[in-house]
């Protein structure tokens, strides 16, 4: 009985171990880093209309380096192969180039068309009468609840025929804040560029030098902030001008500037007694030095905004707490860390929690949760648990399933390591749970964010129409002026009206290609996205299945052959594990899984199947690419669904074969009852389960076909002509 819970403990620790590899991987932050070594990467940008280099583009390597293109157009920075380069400007199209070796590479760019040169469909020309400030006040009220609502009334404000120059730029700048406010900064930047065009005004461009920010346009936020410094500044926008300029420093690592600018800002604070602005400056210094390794410099500004922090109990003294806690953890203070926690906890007590979102790191479920593992990491396990307990009950009231299903997990092995494994089992159960509903959430969350998009997009595009038409109408109306006081210029009016016709039809053209790329772009990434979601969601289903296996063992006190199943579903584990990202594997490695996983079910269902796996020796195995796990869910139907419901012996064969020099064919053959047998023979409580492997593949293989043009075709037949038996035939194709 002993030996039986001692395989039983070591599956629960291997359940929970595979359930941290599963959760890094999502977040990719903490599996070690697999790509290639480090190289000096140089290379040139190049206007692909005039030849000419661009200067002050934003280079970056994702989590690595960032520099900028000289005035020539060059460019050196370090990265690893495999890393991703980024490419990144105002002025053209954001380019991304993949890391092969240490070549030089040329990035040849075009010029972006501007929105101003875009027109859409005609608008309803028919308005209520009301004022423009009527429209104006309407739409800030209802922008941050209904963003369509509120673009609607600027847009009406837009229609008044009336309207001037300056009621115009305050009409375009409250439509760069609904952009800044929805996350789309790109149009942020191209409004806030129209407001300026019809009227001058300093605190929108200080707007304008912060969307460059938001957008990751850092080199245009730093040009515009320096610009904006020698003009005449208020003394709130000095401030900001000086902070945002730290700040854009700060993201391009010239840490140095950074803290110059920093505090600067907080050397006016305290002189003015700012206490909140004061602390956060203090906070933003300590991470710069802390950035640059300057850790005695750090913890002294780390403990100024600590001491000002206690003066005020403001959300942002919070937020300096919380950021300082952080420097803790990663300094591995723990007792400080948690000391910190829990006064930011006391001083949420003073904020409208309901107005912080799930995403800020000030939310309680956050907080209770680092100082759970903060104990956890202290071996003070007893302690960790009830803050572990708090935070999942305040995320799952909070809807926040992230924080809810990260407590869970940790929480589970906190139960493990206290060799507490039925709690153990219980809260890691919940987990899967959890990862289950994250995915389904995030499927949701894409198809609303992409739907915000176009929206957003569309009105957008309907605004400049509307502009151009009532601009358009406003020429004719000059033009039959003109008419009627010299009536020799008439010809010219009219060929210019035909010109600018003209001019408005190449636009709409120009426009619906814009937008068609911009949606092949967009579907391109949600295919990607949800590919990712698909891979994520097998590994967990396919473990499980595969668990169950040795569950099975345990229950007869079968302790060998549980020992012996559990190390081969170990070494299938992590080839299975190495592959889990790619879209496609080399065919041999797909044969070697498929092999290790025939093998184990054959070791466990002895007596219900023999099997065959033939590989055509004219098969070029290495030059044919599949999705990993492609092959799986069809062995596992055949056996489970199939022969295991055979009274007599099954056979299983699996066959590998070259149609032609691009066709590949595998088939895989059972003569067990057949489909329609086994649905009959399911019980109500396996009707009850709804499959989600066979579902997943079909996903992947649309997707799949949809982005590598129809690679795989999957064909299901009966094999004898009473219905009993099934052959999947898998049809592969070379790129």
């Amino acid at each position: 009985m002993k030996k039986i819970f001692k395989i039983y403990s070591t599956i629960v620790v291997l359940m929970a171990l595979l359930s941290c590899v599963n959760s890094f991987s999502q977040n990719n932050n903490s599996l070690p880093n697999d790509k290639g070594p480090e190289v000096t990467v140089r290379g040139s940008v190049i206007d692909m209309e005039t030849s000419r280099p661009v200067p002050k583009v934003n280079i970056e390597v994702p989590g690595g380096d960032y520099t900028t293109t000289t005035k020539d157009g060059e460019f050196r920075i370090r990265a690893r192969i495999g890393d991703e380069l980024v490419i990144r400007s105002e002025n053209f199209e954001t380019q991304y180039v993949a890391i092969e070796s240490d070549q030089r590479i040329y990035v040849q760019v075009q010029p972006v068309v501007s929105d101003d040169d875009l027109l859409s469909e005609q608008e309803d020309k028919k308005i209520s009468k009301q004022s423009f400030e009527d429209y104006i006040r309407q739409a800030k009220e209802i922008y941050k609840e209904d963003f369509s609502k509120g673009i609607d009334h600027i847009a009406s404000a837009l229609k008044i025929e009336t309207i001037n120059q300056s009621e115009r730029a305050i009409a375009y700048e409250l439509l760069a804040d609904v952009n800044s406010y929805w996350k789309q900064y790109d149009l942020a930047v191209a409004n806030y560029k129209s407001s300026l065009e019809s009227t001058y005004n300093i605190g929108v461009d200080i707007k304008l030098a912060r969307a460059y920010f938001d957008n990751k346009n850092y080199q245009e936020s730093i040009s515009l902030y320096q610009v904006l410094q020698q003009k005449s500044l208020s003394f709130e926008q000095n401030l900001e001008v000086l902070e945002g300029l730290g700040d854009a420093y700060k993201m391009t690592k010239d840490y140095e500037k950074a803290i110059e600018q920093y505090s600067k800002v907080e050397r006016i604070a305290t002189d003015s007694s700012i206490v909140s602005l004061a602390t956060r400056l203090n906070t933003k210094i300590a991470e710069s030095y802390d950035a640059i390794g300057k850790s005695q410099e750090a913890v002294v500004s780390y403990n100024r905004a600590l001491d000002l922090s206690n003066q005020e109990n403001s959300e942002s003294a919070a937020r300096s707490k919380v950021n300082t806690a952080d420097y803790y953890n990663r300094t591995q203070q723990f007792d400080e860390e948690i000391k910190l926690r829990k006064e930011v906890l006391e001083d949420l007590d003073n904020v409208v929690k309901d107005s912080i979102s799930n995403d800020d790191v000030l939310t309680s479920q956050k907080q209770n949760y680092k100082i759970a593992n903060a104990y956890a990491y202290q071996n003070k396990l007893e302690e960790a648990i009830p803050f572990f307990e708090k935070s999942i009950s305040e995320a799952a009231t909070r809807n926040d399933i992230i924080v809810e299903k990260d407590a869970t997990r940790r929480l589970s092995e906190v139960y493990r390591d206290q060799k507490n494994y039925d709690k153990a089992t219980e809260s890691y159960i919940k987990y899967i749970t959890l990862v289950d509903e994250e995915y389904q959430r995030k499927e949701q969350e894409l198809y609303k964010t992409t739907r915000l998009e176009k929206d957003i997009a569309e009105k957008q595009a309907r605004i400049r129409s509307l502009v151009k038409d009532r601009e358009l109408n406003e020429d004719r109306y000059d033009l039959a002026f003109r008419e009627q006081e010299v009536r020799e210029a008439s010809d010219r009016n009219q060929r210019l009206i035909i010109g600018s016709l003209i001019v408005v039809a190449i636009s709409l053209l120009i426009t619906a290609f814009a937008m068609y790329r911009s949606s092949k772009r967009q579907k391109y990434a949600n295919n990607l996205l949800a590919l990712k979601g698909l891979r994520s969601q097998m590994n967990p289903h396919f473990i499980f299945n595969a668990l169950n296996s040795v569950n099975s063992f345990i229950a007869i006190n079968d302790e060998r052959t549980a020992n012996k199943y559990l190390s081969d579903f170990s070494s299938l584990m992590r080839a299975v594990l190495e592959n889990s990202e790619e879209d496609f594997i080399p065919l041999s490695s797909e044969i070697e899984l498929i092999k290790k996983y025939t093998m184990l079910e054959h070791f466990r269902f002895k007596d219900k199947f023999d099997y065959t796996l033939t590989v055509d020796e004219n098969l070029a195995i290495d030059e044919f690419q599949i999705p990993p796990m492609l092959l799986q869910p069809y062995v596992e139907n055949a056996v489970w669904h199939g022969m295991r419901y055979k009274e007599e012996k099954g056979l299983l064969h699996i066959n590998f074969s070259q149609k032609d020099k691009d066709t590949a064919v595998i088939t895989v053959t059972d003569d067990g009852v057949g489909r329609e047998r086994s649905k009959a023979m399911k019980t109500d409580n396996q009707k009850k389960q709804k499959s989600k492997g066979m579902g997943n593949i079909k996903k992947r293989i649309a997707i799949l076909n949809e982005m590598y043009s129809d690679r795989v075709d999957v064909a299901i037949t009966d094999v004898f002509e009473n219905g009993e038996g099934t052959k999947v035939t898998l049809t592969l194709k070379k790129d």
